[in-house]
């Protein structure tokens, strides 16, 4: 079915479809409209879900937990200084192994305040055990969603997904969104069976105290469960694609003409629809330009990479956030990901689009001809 939905009524959408049954939320632009439209759906007897109305973010985190470990498929959403707030709930969702789905409506970090889009918020935990998929549209949000519970609930990740969606850029503007219908998205998947419950007939114990002696072992699980979820990640799209014709490039990295680029721009989220029609220009002034969008930033598909960019010349990494002090984190990953690698494209850093500054056709431009003339990158003001 055909609509036109704001990427957060889009999510509320794939919520509904995925048979979410908790819904713990404390409202934060620009998530907001996630859980208004939840709380719609609910009111008006679309959805039943059990909505917790909770005192804080780091709450609502907590309040999810608690509902996944009864075995209970639990959504949430949050944005900017809420994820921040969560930052305590977060690694602990993860090394619980607790697979639950959060929406996050990117946004600054404060201060000075500001509640515009960029990725300081999401990339700021990347190193929380927790998935990462960014998306570029209003429909992707919706099958990113959809997705997302699978690839948390599979056997062999057993992990938490945070779905990232450009604040306003997506989270309130409005496009087409082909809706699927229920019977098949529970086609696609399957009633939440989690691995591990709070039972009192198969009593276990959750989040116990790890000795020196073995706390590597759990945190070297909790690792392996993330490289193991790129596969599932791949298989997902896949079979994504099977149910609704509707795929995301390998369902990690997403190419742009890349078959015979020789320089690229490589970016996460809605600045790649700028970088595609800078690419089209170049293209028409015969330059042999391409894009890569990354879907995930963890787990990092370090090999695809590499056989992405295996003929580049140059590559600009564009980043929505900067590790203050050094560069940007995106640049770190893909200059780390090059390091054992004999040949290699010159690869140029760029910081852009900070607290909801316009990242335009010009910068994207500018950022591939510095990696063209071998130039170090810069902020794109």
């Amino acid at each position: 079915m055909k609509s036109v939905f704001e990427a957060s009524m889009s999510v509320a959408q794939a919520v509904k479809l995925a048979r979410v049954k908790v819904f713990p939320m404390y409202p934060i632009t620009p998530a907001t409209h996630i859980a208004e439209e939840i709380s719609k759906m609910i009111s008006d007897g679309e959805a039943e879900i059990e909505e917790i109305t909770v005192e804080s973010e780091h709450s609502a985190l907590s309040a999810a937990m608690g509902s996944i470990a009864t075995g209970v498929r639990t959504f949430t959403a949050t944005s900017s200084q809420g994820l921040a707030l969560m930052f305590e709930m977060l690694p602990i969702l993860s090394g619980n192994r607790l697979p639950c789905v959060m929406a996050v409506a990117n946004r600054a970090l404060s201060a000075p305040i500001n509640i515009w889009n960029d990725h300081s918020d999401s990339v700021s935990v990347r190193d929380q055990g927790w998935i990462q998929l960014w998306v570029e549209s209003s429909q992707e949000a919706l099958d990113t969603t959809i997705q997302a519970f699978k690839i948390s609930e599979a056997n062999e990740v057993q992990l938490p997904v945070v779905v990232n969606l450009d604040g306003f850029t997506l989270s309130h503007v409005f496009e087409p969104v082909d809706v699927p219908e229920q019977k098949r998205v529970d086609s696609y998947l399957p009633p939440f069976n989690p691995l591990n419950v709070l039972d009192t007939e198969n009593p276990k114990t959750f989040g116990p105290i790890a000795f020196p002696t073995v706390y590597m072992e759990f945190r070297k699980e909790l690792d392996d469960a993330m490289l193991a979820s790129e596969s599932v990640i791949e298989k997902a799209n896949k079979e994504f694609a099977k149910e609704f014709d509707s795929s995301y490039g390998d369902g990690l990295l997403e190419l742009y003409k890349i078959e015979d680029a020789e320089f690229a721009i490589i970016g996460m989220g809605t600045l790649c629809g700028t970088a595609r029609a800078v690419v089209d220009k170049m293209r028409r002034e015969k330059k042999k330009a391409g894009l890569i969008r990354l879907r995930t930033l963890r787990p990092f598909p370090k090999e695809r990479l590499l056989k992405a960019c295996k003929n580049l010349k140059g590559l600009a990494v564009i980043d929505r956030h900067v590790s203050y002090g050094f560069e940007g984190p995106l640049f770190t990953d893909v200059r780390s990901a090059f390091f054992d690698e004999k040949s290699k494209p010159f690869i140029a850093g760029f910081i852009a689009g900070l607290g909801g500054r316009d990242i335009t056709e010009k910068h994207l431009e500018k950022a591939l001809q510095n990696a063209m003339q071998k130039k170090e990158g810069e902020w794109l003001f």
